[in-house]
């Protein structure tokens, strides 16, 4: 899901009052597009933003989002791709289960519960969510939910006391589609997390940042660049950046947060500042941090670290991204995005 365009294209149907449906995937088996917990939007003239098939499914969940528009009430459907080789006509062969649930927001409902799940995504914090899909409780409809970031509790069709009592019968891993049984009656609900997309934090500002910076917004990555030298940040080409900023390597960790990023390439081709950068990140909680540059630059830059190479050891790629056999800015790009994407997933 890239969250920032999926952001705008909520945030442009709620200034003009339009009703929406959320689709959320809550169970998958065998080999499908999307695993539990994807999500999508679609607008009443049956126009949509993210995927969860290849395109083989959207046309009939555009077909059924307008019905839950026009009725208001959620829908349950199951797309079983192993039955038919040619399921609406297309030979998907996914040989696969995925379970979707259809959930309607409008303005009435202040958009309810997506309007919390775009501001926590524009976030850096996880959140905790738990939609209720099917149940035989009044106090807990379909469609009703609960988002917990830390002490913070955001809860829709239900009481937050009902919301509380939900959120104590989550299981210990997420996502997860489960049974909450209570005195009023049980319910079969999808917990799982909102997770703000990565942070990447580019050090240097070079013709080889700019398809890094692309590669990275095309998966909905939020991308910081900073460069020493005026001349690389103003004739950069880094529209999709968040940030671009020019200031002395040693004072990055004073002017940024470091801690807010997931991952961050050193790549100023200029050895002082790339050492002053590496300085920086040994002390900061970055998962990823990537070095350019061939082995024995980077066996240079970690001797001259000191002992402040050892709060790099287990987070230093170098030279950074995944050996494909590429030349050039691209492919050392989709190298470098391909191994953050691998690491991330793994932390």
């Amino acid at each position: 899901m890239n969250a920032p365009n999926l952001i705008r294209f909520f945030e442009a149907r709620k200034e003009r009052g339009e009703p929406l449906v959320l689709v959320t995937v809550f169970e998958t088996q065998g080999s499908t597009y999307s695993k539990t917990g994807a999500q999508m939007l679609i607008d009443g003239d049956a126009v949509f933003h993210g995927m969860l098939s290849g395109g083989c499914l959207e046309g009939d969940l555009a077909i059924r989002a307008a019905t839950v528009i026009e009725t208001g009430t959620p829908q349950v459907v199951a797309y079983d791709l192993a039955q038919d080789d040619e399921l609406w006509g297309l030979g998907v062969g996914c040989d696969g289960l995925m379970r979707v649930f259809l959930q309607p927001l409008d303005a009435e409902g202040g958009y309810q519960p997506f309007a919390t799940i775009a501001d926590l995504l524009l976030g850096d914090r996880l959140a905790r969510l738990a939609i209720v899909i099917e149940s035989g409780a009044e106090d807990m409809p379909p469609g009703a939910t609960v988002i917990r970031r830390e002490d913070e509790l955001w809860a829709t069709g239900m009481s937050i006391d009902v919301a509380k009592r939900l959120l104590a019968r989550e299981p210990q891993t997420v996502p997860a589609i489960a049974s909450v049984a209570f005195d009023a009656g049980s319910a079969t609900v999808l917990f799982t997390d909102v997770l703000p997309p990565p942070r990447l934090l580019l050090l240097g500002a070079g013709m080889d940042a700019e398809p890094i910076v692309r590669f990275a917004c095309e998966l909905g990555w939020r991308c910081t660049v900073v460069d020493h030298r005026d001349t690389y940040v103003e004739r950069g080409e880094f529209a999709g950046a968040e940030q671009v900023l020019c200031l002395p390597a040693e004072d990055l960790a004073d002017a940024l947060d470091l801690s807010k990023f997931d991952a961050a390439v050193v790549m100023s081709h200029h050895l002082v500042s790339d050492r002053a950068y590496l300085r920086q990140l040994a002390t900061a909680n970055v998962a990823y941090v990537g070095l350019l540059g061939p082995a024995n630059r980077r066996e240079r830059l970690v001797s001259e670290l000191g002992d402040d190479a050892a709060g790099l050891i287990e987070r230093l790629h170098g030279p950074a991204g995944l050996d494909i056999g590429g030349r050039g800015p691209a492919a050392i790009a989709l190298s470098i995005i391909a191994e953050v994407q691998g690491v991330l997933q793994r932390a």
